[in-house]
């Protein structure tokens, strides 16, 4: 039996499905958002990175960009910078966590934040407010597929502001538990939808976890 019908705004791995299907849950899946490559260029060495997402992390080591050290934000982003024998000295959850700790403790070094066009606010402005030296690059473009989906869900996965944003551009599910990766997506969603679940952890599987466990 069936225990909820499930919406993804994210194909998601075989594993992370399995967490799902395994405990009879119907799961239906989509792309909320694409990600586009943008052409950038960086001339000089970067000693300190800004990194928030795993796009901006593979695009700086596609291009083969000489970091000498990184700050991050989410376990699965420091894996891939690692991964490619590039030092991350910091690692927070989220990028509000990691510009309180620029300014605590670095806050006479200066940084190079590599983004995405819809990159949030909140660390940028906290550093510029400390006077602390920022250069912008933005190298990759998120695309709200805007799409129209059929059929009614007890549970809706987030996993970014702009999944939010494009799912209810031509969606209405209200009554859902819409579950979402972290607190910035979590706060999009709150301006749809009252039926907000944030999951404890901002991985992808956690978020299944909060699912697992509110519909046993």
């Amino acid at each position: 039996m069936v225990k909820a019908k499930i919406l993804s705004t994210k194909k998601l791995s075989f594993a992370q499905r399995e967490l799902l299907l395994n405990a009879n849950f119907s799961l239906t899946q989509y792309s909320a958002i694409e990600i586009e490559s943008l052409a950038f260029e960086v001339t000089h060495s970067v000693k300190n990175a800004i990194i928030t997402s795993k796009n901006a992390a593979k695009a700086i080591i596609n291009k083969k960009i000489n970091v000498a050290q990184c700050l991050c934000v989410g376990e699965k982003t420091k894996a891939i910078l690692c991964k490619s024998n590039i030092s991350v000295i910091k690692t927070c959850n989220t990028a509000k966590e990691l510009a309180d700790f620029i300014v605590a403790n670095l806050k006479n070094e200066a940084f190079t934040f590599f983004s995405g066009n819809k990159r949030r606010d909140e660390l940028p402005n906290t550093l510029k407010q400390h006077q602390i030296s920022l250069e912008e690059i933005t190298v990759y473009k998120t695309i709200e597929t805007n799409e129209k989906i059929t059929g009614l869900f007890n549970g809706i996965l987030f996993f970014s502001p702009s999944a939010v944003r494009s799912f209810f551009s031509k969606n209405n599910h209200q009554d859902a538990i819409l579950f979402c990766i972290g607190e910035t997506t979590a706060n999009e969603a709150l301006n749809f939808s009252k039926n907000v679940i944030t999951a404890t952890k901002p991985t992808i599987e956690n978020t299944i976890v909060q699912v697992v466990e509110y519909f046993k």
